[in-house]
């Protein structure tokens, strides 16, 4: 920057600073203006970017490297009856997958019903009773907090134990009860006890840790025989679409799957869930982002009839500039630093509000909120750009007044 150009910068931001000082009122409404824009867009895109990343949390709980196969995908596109009439798996398909499937490191059979669970007088209703083997606290990413996990010798002699889930240990075992050893009661029949689970928290508003997990067989024993599906954890994260290739190739096969005929399975993974909810916040994303700017906007245009105003008001004095020899790029600069400088006194407010919209709403309900960085500059930015950018004309304007017909107005 030469020298003139910076006399002109600083000499511009000086008058600016002043006109500004000069119409307190003026400006401070307009900086208002700005600022519910800022603070609009800054709340609401945090408290998405909140809840964006609470859900992938949530969803990492899963397994990042877990494919879930059963008859009814996750996200349900078509008739229920036609997912419903598929054939059931069978162990022995279970058995050709274990022989065949190179992509695995380890595969458990579930089966699932809600029941009631009981111990003392203590009930706990629609606690998600799964049957399954030994695998699968590996696979569904579980952890053992005190006790031993199911065993293949448990499943094999269909004993009557279980693994209780941490919201069922602190509800049935208050007070630090050790649940070790124990007999608790699902829907009526005695289990005992052997182990619980390290909390994994909610996905999707349920609980995983309301479950309770007993063998395999001893489920079909105790509560009757109904479809199972399986949780299949695969080696390499970066082998999963290769994976999941030669599973549809596998359980097309062991299925007996005519060529040319539909997959009569699904095969589920947490990222169909991620992409189902984006699509649905994706929506919601864009119109909240959308009236954010469109209060933006609303505040660029106040600006622009703020600036015109003012334009009109310092005519003479834009006069007198021009005739001691003011350039129209001097002219130019103290308007465009004055409209500038009202829109970024907004987005400082703006984001001083918004950031403490978004804290207050993750405190004082379930929403969590996540403002980063890069949103705040981006506010700002857009907020210092919409009074840039609505501040050319009036600037310009001023700019190409005749310095005579200037003096001469009243």
């Amino acid at each position: 920057m030469n020298r003139v150009v910076r006399v002109d910068v600083l000499e511009g931001a000086r008058i600016a600073l002043f006109s500004l000082k000069s119409n307190r009122m003026r400006t401070v409404l307009t900086t208002v203006g700005i600022g519910i824009g800022v603070a609009t867009l800054l709340a609401i895109v945090g408290i998405i970017q909140g809840l964006n990343a609470s859900f992938d949390k949530q969803l990492a709980s899963m397994g990042t490297n877990t494919l879930y196969v059963s008859k009814f995908p996750w996200v349900m596109k078509g008739d229920w009856w036609q997912f419903r009439n598929r054939k059931n798996f069978t162990l022995g398909q279970v058995d050709q997958i274990r022989s065949q499937f190179t992509y695995m490191s380890g595969l458990a059979p579930m089966v699932a019903r809600a029941g009631d669970v009981s111990f003392n007088g203590e009930q706990l209703s629609m606690v998600d009773v799964t049957g399954t083997t030994s695998e699968y606290i590996s696979v569904a990413s579980y952890q053992v907090l005190s006790g031993r996990p199911l065993t293949d010798g448990d499943d094999a002699m269909s004993r009557p134990v279980a693994v209780i889930g941490a919201t069922v240990a602190a509800n049935l075992f208050p007070g630090g009860l050790d649940p070790i050893g124990r007999t608790i009661r699902i829907d009526g029949r005695p289990f005992q006890v052997v182990g619980t689970l390290a909390p994994k928290g909610k996905l999707l508003d349920r609980d995983q840790d309301l479950t309770v997990l007993v063998p395999f067989k001893t489920f079909y024993a105790s509560f009757g025989r109904r479809s199972f599906s399986m949780a299949i954890s695969i080696k390499s994260t970066e082998d999963m679409r290769k994976a999941e290739d030669q599973l549809v190739g596998i359980l097309r096969r062991v299925r007996g799957t005519p060529p040319g005929q539909p997959d009569d399975f699904s095969i589920n993974r947490p990222e169909m869930l991620a992409q189902t909810y984006e699509q649905l916040t994706g929506a919601l994303y864009g119109v909240a982002v959308g009236v954010g700017f469109i209060t933006l906007l609303v505040g660029g245009i106040g600006i622009m009839n703020i600036m015109l105003v003012s334009v009109r008001e310092r005519t003479r004095e834009i006069g007198i500039r021009r005739a001691l020899g003011a350039r129209k790029r001097t002219i130019v600069l103290q308007f465009l630093m004055e409209a500038s400088a009202v829109s970024a006194l907004g987005g400082l407010l703006g984001t001083i509000v918004g950031l403490g919209t978004a804290k207050v709403l993750s405190l004082v309900t379930p929403l969590a909120a996540d403002v980063r960085w890069s949103t705040v500059a981006g506010g700002v930015g857009f907020a210092a750009l919409v009074g840039l950018l609505f501040g050319i004309w009036p600037a310009a304007r001023a700019a190409q007044l005749d310095p005579v017909e200037a003096l001469r107005y009243e």
